[in-house]
């Protein structure tokens, strides 16, 4: 009681030097943890004050530190909303591996969780900023995402984005696909 150490609930790290309240090193991701750490504390007890200290002044008045860490809030909430976009557009592939095969992704109507009506087949996905690539299942036809209404496409789903290739030694429209 009477300590703030908000960045332990983000990090996981409850020893001495993670019961901090510093999180301005904390990544969006982690301050979206944060604030679900937050808005379970507010749904689940009784509001009893403010704490002086890094968020608060002494009358109670928020401070400079407590308006960039709902700033970083904001951009994480952006950030895990673009994350939803692409998992809806591109859904993670259904994947396994053993020693004796090799790994095998696939797609079907309910990969990587996401429920729709297409399967769907196994693709890369580069996404800018990040190093590697990840499986994700590519729609086959109708229009690119996000353009619905179009007349002038190719009948080839997103096969055509930018930031898919093949799998090497895979059938282009396998709905799996096994490397070893």
């Amino acid at each position: 009681a009477g300590r703030d150490a908000t960045r332990a609930f983000a990090t996981g790290d409850f020893t001495p030097a993670g019961l901090v309240d510093d999180v301005s090193a904390l990544s969006p991701a982690e301050m979206l943890a944060v604030r679900s750490w937050l808005a379970f504390y507010s749904s689940s007890y009784a509001y009893v004050g403010k704490l002086v200290g890094r968020f608060y002044d002494e009358n109670g008045a928020p401070t400079e530190a407590l308006r960039q860490a709902e700033a970083a809030m904001e951009e994480g909430l952006k950030f895990k909303a673009e994350s939803d976009r692409w998992k809806e557009q591109f859904p993670p592939c259904n994947s396994e591996w053993s020693s004796a095969k090799g790994s095998r992704f696939w797609c079907s109507k309910k990969s990587g969780g996401v429920n729709r009506d297409w399967t769907g087949v196994p693709r890369q996905l580069y996404t800018p900023g990040s190093r590697g690539s990840r499986c994700v299942c590519v729609r086959t036809t109708g229009p690119p995402w996000g353009q619905p209404g179009s007349a002038s496409h190719r009948d080839r789903g997103d096969l055509d984005h930018p930031h898919l290739q093949e799998y090497e030694g895979c059938h282009p429209q396998a709905e799996q696909c096994v490397l070893s």
